[in-house]
């Protein structure tokens, strides 16, 4: 074989092992799924809620976000597990702020008006009050936790537990029985999101039983 030749063939062998290695080279892997963003947020999430549950405020529906969290982990939707965790999370921790907020409300109204009491069992509302802070008042059950008994009571003339009006008059039942005042303060603890002008599956539920 002529010298020509022979370096043409050497630099043709040359060229085709450098597009096999540039080729090798740049081949580029499928990315790998990285679902430790999203556990780490239904982490972050059960951790508030089992704050809210400590605090006796957590929201019915917190609970089952965070179910629907890891499922949607289990099945490769990062994404949407980590949106669900964070909305759990929100509302564990907007639960035990409001009831905080609740408590620094009633001892800011606790003392500043005397209830008219119109005769014995019976509460006239005033100005600013709601059944929480009624019912946390030392004259009617020292316990913002047994509202539902006056909703209940009162069922009558209150529709939506979170409005009531000045000059209502309210019964107030004195007589409830312990599984009463049980299920009357269970329901004040796990009776979920609300909003005023609406009345809840919950409080329905409650009134039902």
């Amino acid at each position: 074989m002529k010298l020509t030749q022979l370096l043409r063939s050497s630099a043709l062998v040359l060229v085709a092992t450098s597009l096999i290695i540039g080729c090798a080279g740049t081949t580029e892997e499928e990315p790998k799924k990285d679902s430790g963003s999203a556990a780490a947020a239904i982490a972050s999430a059960e951790a508030a809620y089992k704050i809210a549950l400590d605090e006796l405020y957590a929201w019915r529906d917190t609970g089952k976000l965070i179910k629907k969290a890891k499922k949607a982990l289990k099945s490769g939707k990062d994404a949407d597990a980590i949106k669900l965790a964070n909305k759990a999370k929100k509302q564990a921790e907007d639960a035990v702020a409001q009831k905080y907020s609740e408590l620094d409300r009633i001892k800011d109204l606790i003392g500043s008006s005397e209830p008219e009491q119109t005769s014995s069992g019976d509460y006239q509302v005033v100005r600013g009050d709601n059944l929480w802070d009624i019912s946390a008042k030392a004259e009617v059950y020292s316990n913002p936790y047994q509202w539902p008994l006056i909703y209940k009571a009162n069922k009558d003339q209150i529709k939506d537990a979170d409005l009531i009006y000045p000059g209502q008059n309210l019964a107030i039942d004195q007589g409830a029985s312990s599984s009463d005042i049980d299920a009357a303060v269970n329901h004040a603890k796990t009776r979920g999101s609300w909003s005023i002008g609406n009345v809840e599956s919950s409080d329905t539920d409650y009134l039902a039983q």
